[in-house]
């Protein structure tokens, strides 16, 4: 089974099991994940929830696109059904009543970032490396992701155009984790949290183990990041690093120009959308009407097969210039199609608070 849930004394456990493909998301793997997050949140014999992932690479490394570029073109669209019911999953995380402690150690990316920086314990290892690098696939981080990325200002916007992965520390100083602990002590705390009674244990379980993360990487250059991503316009951010003339920074133009014209553009506009945005769900319904239009795009497949299918990292992409993308085609984009949006469900109870350390 790619996804197995069970009880452990008053402890809801979602295991994914798919450690040969980094346990990447599929469409089943979504809907046995919502059936069992929604049985776990009504039943009054679950205190919390925790979610791992299989094997020691990592918790998730997104949705399994590697199964849109294999479907024939006919059949595309119906790839809109996946999003539509991961969007739901990450509102419904977003909002879920009960403690929800995912153990994002190794690789976290993409659709993982949506099954985890939504929850309200969200732990990370020495070993965690976080990323939400979908422009350089032609597409732009979703899943709710342009809420918290904009949120985390410019340490989010560069993370969200440049799509280079972070370490335990700049994942919490972007508020997309919460608590670092050892990697060593993973399946201490797993023991610790069979063993509650009440959803208040989970707290007293994690405490113990929580370590200082120290100052991240990106903390260094928060001045830089938050000149350059001023600018709304992609092309003025790039050019902003480059005047800089560091080696960060001159790397930071290089990653960012790098990527797809057009999904940075797509990026930048929903990341705009975004930081008036009056909740997730609004973000993820915006995310979900630009997917719908990015099946129609030359890009996405592009991306996909450069990183995923041939490996050979040298997409094609078309257009190949940010001065070649119009306003015009961003806002075709942003505008969806006739395409079902997601239908989000509230739960009946408050939703649990945010760790609080």
């Amino acid at each position: 089974m790619d996804l197995i849930a069970s009880h452990e004394g008053r402890l809801g456990r979602i295991l994914l099991n798919r450690p040969q493909a980094l346990n990447t998301l599929t469409l089943p793997m979504v809907r046995e994940f919502r059936r069992a997050l929604d049985g776990f949140g009504t039943d009054p014999g679950v205190s919390a929830v925790l979610v791992t992932g299989a094997g020691d690479r990592g918790l998730c490394a997104g949705g399994d696109v590697r199964i849109l570029y294999e479907l024939e073109p006919s059949q595309k669209r119906l790839f809109a059904d996946f999003w539509r019911e991961e969007y739901e999953l990450n509102a419904r995380i977003a909002s879920f009543p009960k403690p929800y402690v995912v153990i994002m150690d190794g690789v976290v990316m993409g659709g993982g970032v949506g099954i985890s920086a939504h929850g309200n314990r969200r732990v990370v290892t020495e070993r965690s490396r976080v990323a939400m690098p979908e422009v350089g696939i032609g597409f732009f981080p979703d899943v709710g992701a342009t809420w918290l990325l904009s949120r985390a200002r410019e340490v989010g916007a560069y993370l969200a155009l440049s799509a280079t992965s972070v370490a335990a520390a700049d994942a919490i100083e972007a508020d997309l984790a919460d608590i670092l602990i050892h990697a060593e002590d993973v399946e201490p705390l797993i023991d610790s949290l069979v063993a509650i009674e009440a959803p208040g244990d989970v707290d007293a379980a994690l405490r113990p183990l929580a370590r200082q993360p120290g100052n991240g990487r990106l903390s260094l250059h928060r001045p830089l990041l938050a000149a350059a991503t001023a600018h709304e316009n992609v092309a003025d951010v790039v050019a902003a690093f480059e005047r800089e003339g560091s080696e960060f920074s001159l790397r930071a133009a290089e990653d960012i120009r790098a990527k797809s014209p057009t999904a940075l553009k797509v990026t930048r506009a929903l990341l705009l959308r975004a930081a008036g945005a009056p909740d997730v769900e609004t973000c993820l319904t915006n995310e979900f009407k630009a997917a719908c239009r990015m099946l129609a795009t030359h890009d996405l497949y592009e991306g996909i097969r450069a990183a995923i299918i041939d490996k050979d990292r040298r997409p094609r992409w078309s257009p190949d210039r940010l001065d070649a993308v119009s306003d015009e085609t961003v806002e075709d984009i942003l505008a969806g199609d006739d395409t079902p949006l997601p239908a989000f469900k509230s739960w009946d109870q408050t939703p649990y608070s945010a760790w609080r350390g």
